[in-house]
């Protein structure tokens, strides 16, 4: 059971130079800022702010590097702030972007939640994205997670918000079990999990302690996009 290997880039995607490592590469692996007001190193996760945009590679350890380098400053040819923990910020940013983006894909009749419902989106081929509450009882994801690596193309797992995140998103309670289903809008979400998973884990360390991850098939973490 894969947790978010190889999503697809979206499509038309240009490519940008990274600020610390000089490579180029597709956007959606970059992080784009832009000076604020006040010189200020302002994360642009969206693409839409004015100015010059640094891009740097969308992972905690590039980040830390452009900040603790001065890169910003010397990419924008400019003096500029950069905001304590820049890391944490863009985390807490591209979160809160996730579960945004949740939110609308319900409006929108892309998700489906429940234990029954994500089971018949996984046996059909449907489900893209296996999203689980970090604090759902186990058995039931266990079931879920078997019954997902029989299919042929096994659904990705997101497992990095809890039930009382995901319910103010979906607008709805005790929500434990969701299903993306597959089609551009899950595409344009794996975009934002990508960047993600460089700055956080997307399913709790103690789920690869489970007995359904004994056999090697839910791999770990941080294997995500590797």
């Amino acid at each position: 059971m894969e947790t978010a290997h190889a999503a697809a880039a979206p499509l038309g995607a240009r490519e940008r130079r990274d600020i610390v490592s000089g490579e180029v590469m597709d956007e959606a692996r970059l992080i784009r800022f832009v000076p604020g007001p006040g010189g200020v190193v302002t994360p642009d996760l969206a693409r839409k702010l004015p100015g010059r945009g640094l891009w740097v590679a969308a992972d905690r350890k590039s980040l830390d590097a452009a900040a603790q380098r001065n890169q910003f400053s010397r990419a924008a040819k400019a003096k500029l702030v950069v905001p304590p923990d820049l890391s944490g910020l863009v985390t807490a940013l591209l979160k809160k972007r996730l579960l945004a983006g949740l939110g609308l894909a319900r409006r929108a009749g892309d998700l489906t939640s429940g234990f029954e419902k994500v089971s018949a989106a996984i046996s059909s081929g449907r489900c893209a994205w296996m999203i689980e509450a970090a604090d759902g009882a186990e058995d039931g994801r266990r079931k879920l997670l078997n019954l997902a690596r029989r299919q042929s193309s096994p659904p990705r797992l997101f497992g990095a918000a809890n039930a009382e995140e995901l319910g103010l998103a979906l607008g709805l309670e005790n929500v434990i079990h969701t299903a993306f289903l597959a089609g551009r809008a899950a595409e344009r979400w794996g975009s934002d999990v990508l960047r993600f998973s460089g700055f956080s884990p997307l399913v709790p360390e103690s789920w690869c302690e489970e007995p359904s991850a004994a056999d090697g098939t839910h791999v770990a973490p941080r294997a995500a996009y590797e």
